[in-house]
């Protein structure tokens, strides 16, 4: 099983992430982490604080010579801005220097105050913040070099932000490069412009966009997740990961709204059969209407997901109305260095949500101690797949 664990806060000294559960031998080169983390900060929209907030890595556990070991990985995301933030948020026992007590609406603060009995907003948003999403896309990273050796890669892509929305065809599995020299990461450079265009008319006004980002996972195996348990149903854990990125709001599989409006006799993927379609053992979708997913199974066609970002909560010029809650007075919400959209950021750390789903879901089915156990358990896989359906045989 693969899983994660996060530490740290927003202007913390660093990001911890503890990974458990890959195989030993899989290559890993710091240098492949930093590109990915990169990628997260990028996007027309972002805010200065994405020119300050570089990250540096620290690669503390679990790998040698750029190879897994098969124990925890424990990667450190540096905080270069720390000395900035040292006095404000040392661990030592002190002061605040400011306590902040307008929670922002739209964001954590005033249910989290409320939770953990804070009298100080920062106490929650520097947890809540979107910068625990790096510490992810290490993770992302990691899961995507171990779906690379059985040949599925994951890329995403921004369909929407504001009212601005691209309808055509989506990139395929090698066109990760031509999304990202887009500013905005849309495939369409007509499209793009225009989102920019709606981006610079929110940030002359101090507000803020939200958007959409669609994921594509090629080369997935028919058989990951399962009809069996709710629980590990492969549409049921996108979701859910995907959900826990910071402003997402809502979740798509394939046509999923669009099912709703649909007659039945439209709204599903026939089947043929295509001796060349080795992932999905020898059948091929007339349509991907259902994402890659049926009955909580993928089904050997590419995964498609489709993820919406509400508009930030925190505002450039702030006049959503909230309370102090120090002196119980109607006031407005705080400021904060902002972005006017991260919806392009998002796109990226939803790929390793989806990365790390999939990766944790082909361990399961596939196992192995190794990197090359687990490529051979899947050549094995797919192979019997690729049986004639006459005299296939259960494994």
């Amino acid at each position: 099983m693969l899983r994660f664990l996060t530490a740290g806060e927003s202007h913390g000294p660093s990001l911890t992430v503890i990974v458990e559960g890959l195989p030993s031998g899989l290559p890993l080169v710091e240098e492949d982490l930093a590109d990915q983390l990169a990628r997260r900060r990028l996007g027309f929209g972002r805010g200065p604080r994405m020119r300050f907030e570089r990250d540096a890595l620290r690669l503390t556990g679990g790998i040698r010579h750029g190879r897994t070991l098969g124990s925890p990985v424990a990667i450190e995301i540096v905080n270069t801005e720390w000395v900035k933030w040292e006095e404000e948020m040392s661990a030592a026992p002190g002061e605040p220097t400011r306590r902040l007590t307008a929670p922002r609406p739209g964001h954590a603060d005033l249910v989290g105050m409320q939770k953990y009995g804070f009298d100080d907003a920062r106490d929650v948003l520097e947890r809540a913040s979107a910068r625990e999403t790096a510490a992810r896309v290490v993770v992302g990273s990691l899961a995507r070099a171990l779906l690379g050796q059985i040949g599925v890669s994951v890329l995403s892509h921004v369909v929407r932000i504001g009212d601005v929305a691209y309808e055509g065809p989506r990139p395929g599995p090698t066109d990760q490069g031509v999304v990202d020299e887009s500013e905005v990461r849309c495939v369409d450079s007509e499209t793009s412009s225009r989102m920019v265009t709606a981006i610079k008319a929110a940030a002359k006004v101090g507000d803020s966009l939200g958007g959409v980002a669609e994921v594509v996972a090629y080369g997935v195996p028919v058989g990951l997740g399962s009809y069996v348990h709710w629980d590990r149903k492969l549409d049921g854990l996108l979701a859910g990961a995907l959900m826990s990125i910071p402003a997402v709001k809502a979740v798509e599989i394939g046509d999923g709204w669009r099912q709703a409006e649909q007659r039945g006799s439209e709204a599903h993927d026939a089947i043929y059969r295509d001796d060349q379609a080795t992932t999905s053992g020898g059948y091929g979708r007339r349509s991907d209407h259902a994402g890659g997913l049926e009955g909580g199974v993928s089904s050997g066609a590419p995964v498609i997901v489709r993820v919406a970002m509400k508009p930030l909560a925190t505002l450039n010029r702030p006049v959503l109305e909230t309370v102090d809650v120090a002196s119980g007075e109607s006031t407005v919400s705080f400021k904060e260095r902002t972005d006017v959209t991260a919806v392009p950021a998002m796109g990226v750390v939803a790929e390793s949500m989806v990365a790390i789903v999939l990766a944790g879901e082909a361990l399961r089915k596939f196992g192995g101690d190794t990197v090359a156990e687990f490529v051979r358990n899947h050549e094995a896989y797919v192979a019997h797949l690729g049986s004639a359906p006459s005299t296939a045989r259960p494994l």
